[in-house]
């Protein structure tokens, strides 16, 4: 007759009638454990034991991570001479853009409304104002559009390609029709970044006729079916297509040209925005600094730039860049790296104030 008895480490002895025990090692030392288990082919095969399932095809599981490619500069030639075998990995900046992009990408809940604002003709608001969509949409995954507020016949229509000729008096025009993205896709341009545009009319007496309550039904509108939208505004705060569009906006981006009236006009615009009920857009503005070619050497721009970091939760410095002279249509690929570097700041300083829920008027 044979008794079973466990040995160390999970293996059983078998003793036998005559000679030594014999060491029964794997599933036969298993069974011999657990006397209610059978045959691995019989009623209690696999008891105890954790099945493999079709939940372990997960990417994290079976593919083999992919390489942290450097995206440019001599470690990508290295990377590629070497056939990947010496990875020098990312550099600093390589990894900053990164970070940068995932900013960039920061999830929207409802939609977004963006006023680029300024006191003083000239300092770049419409190119800022477009350049800085180009960014999000190039980037973002979501639908991007700038609308042209400007009563004084604006010219962002006029800085891509245009596919229509309809303009925001058309859009109000047909509202009523428009039920679908698709039926909004009607009046806008669309540029290679994918951002589209609502452009204004080139006549001003009828760009003047549109006030406040005709560009808040513009913004309405657009909102329905856009995550993000870049409003443009005249040079007049005061005026009521500008009030209409603060009173929409939830952020304001106050751009300013590197001269002493410019940066004075600036600041009070935010001075006069705290003193009528903007509070909130002034305390999550973004402040440009945009430097033109010929700047006053005698003017400290880092004075500049500090004053409005104080005022402002973010400021950002763009370069001057020779392919935005001509006030022709502008992409990014046109655009020096510096140049295109400094819009992605602006749109990651832009996009940090998502999660915030303030809107116009405190």
């Amino acid at each position: 007759m044979s008794h079973g008895n466990e040995g160390s480490e999970g293996t059983a002895l078998l003793w036998q009638e005559e000679g030594p025990p014999v060491p029964l090692v794997g599933a036969d030392a298993a069974r011999l454990a657990d006397p209610g288990s059978t045959n691995d082919d019989g009623p209690g095969a696999g008891a105890g034991r954790a099945l493999a399932s079709a939940d372990e095809f997960s990417a994290e599981r079976m593919l083999r991570p992919a390489a942290d490619v450097p995206a440019r500069g001599w470690r990508r030639s290295v990377y590629q001479m070497t056939g990947g075998v010496v990875h020098v990995g990312p550099s600093a900046t390589e990894l900053r853009h990164r970070e940068l992009v995932a900013r960039v990408k920061a999830p929207i809940a409802g939609c977004r409304k963006i006023a680029f604002i300024s006191r003083k003709g000239g300092v770049g608001k419409t190119t800022t104002c477009l350049l800085a969509g180009h960014t999000f949409a190039s980037l973002r995954g979501d639908r991007v559009i700038a609308l042209d507020g400007n009563p004084d016949a604006g010219t962002l229509g006029h800085r891509i390609r245009r596919e229509t000729s309809a303009t925001v008096a058309s859009l109000l025009s047909g509202a009523d029709r428009i039920t679908r993205y698709a039926d909004i896709r009607g009046y806008t341009s669309q540029a290679g970044s994918r951002l589209e545009v609502v452009a204004a009319d080139d006549d001003p007496t009828i760009t003047q006729a549109l006030g406040e309550s005709e560009f808040r039904r513009a913004i309405d509108l657009l909102e329905r079916h856009y995550n993000l939208l870049c409003l443009d505004t005249g040079t007049g705060v005061l005026e009521s297509a500008s009030r209409g569009i603060l009173d929409a906006a939830d952020q304001v981006v106050v751009i300013t040209a590197p001269s002493l009236d410019g940066a004075r006009a600036a600041s009070s615009t935010l001075d006069w925005l705290d003193r009528n009920g903007y509070e909130n857009l002034v305390a999550g503005a973004v402040a440009v600094l945009n430097t033109i070619r010929g700047s006053n050497g005698a003017l400290d721009l880092d004075r500049v730039e500090q004053h409005f970091g104080e005022r402002c939760r973010a400021c950002v410095r763009i370069p001057w860049d020779p392919y935005l002279d001509s006030g022709a249509e502008a992409e990014l690929a046109g655009l020096r790296a510096e140049s295109r570097s400094a819009y992605l700041e602006l749109a990651a300083a832009i996009a940090d104030g998502f999660s915030n829920t303030t809107e116009g008027r405190s």
